[in-house]
């Protein structure tokens, strides 16, 4: 991912074509990135540079924040203002927009009677392949304060973690909370829907996610396509040919809540 100075924090790209196929839109051929990988059926075309539907993608992104907190604080102020003008709405966030939809949330419970978050930003506590094993999210779901009670402190300094191990060894291990947990406030008060592509690099891990939404009280489902019998998608399956198909699995859980 390449960076240039914009004066608070820095703008970078989705990064080269090579890496936008191998993560996004041809995991089939990445070499095994991930456990997952091999099962990527379902982009349109090769998902490589030259395919016309590849190089209609990569035209289509835009320059992004690389710093997540700035990120963050400035994508939740902006889309509780946007809330504020809607009224009751439902969320449906997408990767690194998860936390913006969780900070929503927590920011206007009053107003948001759902999320749906697509592979969402995650999972608790950490950054995974392909974007490394650091620390993140120290709130668990965001880089920056959520509701909870007990309180967190202002850096998450209060919360308490401990890895559970992997469920096998096509996932990823899980950081969550130790005991006593903190349960989430305003966010417990707000259904979920989380949705994970077969393919996806988020396969190993979103398990997590759920998992740690349900420690700290929320009402979540998971929509694990690939065991509902909804087969090859990686992580822009909104994109990829059985889309409609998914759209109706969202749908319907929708219409429920």
């Amino acid at each position: 991912m390449s960076d240039t100075d914009c004066g608070e924090g820095r703008f970078g790209t989705i990064g080269p074509p090579q890496s936008v196929s191998d993560i996004f839109t041809d995991t089939q051929r990445n070499g095994g990135q991930w456990p997952q990988a091999k099962l990527h059926t379902q982009w349109p075309g090769t998902g490589r540079m030259g395919d016309p539907t590849f190089d209609a993608f990569y035209r289509s992104q835009v320059p992004l924040q690389t710093d997540r907190f700035i990120g963050e604080e400035d994508n939740a102020k902006a889309y509780s203002a946007l809330v504020d003008l809607v009224g009751e709405c439902y969320i449906i966030s997408h990767s690194q927009a998860g936390a913006y939809g969780w900070r929503v949330g927590d920011m206007r419970p009053d107003l948001v009677k759902g999320i749906v978050q697509l592979e969402p930003s995650g999972p608790p506590f950490t950054l995974r392949p392909p974007f490394g094993n650091d620390p993140a999210f120290a709130f668990g779901l965001t880089d920056l304060p959520i509701g909870y009670h007990p309180a967190a402190g202002s850096k998450a300094e209060h919360i308490k973690t401990v890895v559970h191990p992997a469920v096998d060894d096509d996932h990823d291990e899980c950081i969550m909370q130790a005991c006593p947990v903190k349960k989430l406030t305003n966010l417990a008060r707000i259904p979920e829907l989380v949705v994970t592509g077969e393919a996806s690099f988020h396969a190993p891990y979103d398990y997590c996610t759920v998992k740690y939404l349900r420690q700290v009280g929320v009402d979540v489902e998971h929509a694990d396509l690939g065991k509902e019998g909804i087969h090859g998608n990686g992580h822009m399956f909104f994109m990829e040919k059985n889309n409609i198909e998914i759209a109706e699995r969202v749908y319907r859980w929708l219409e429920k809540h």
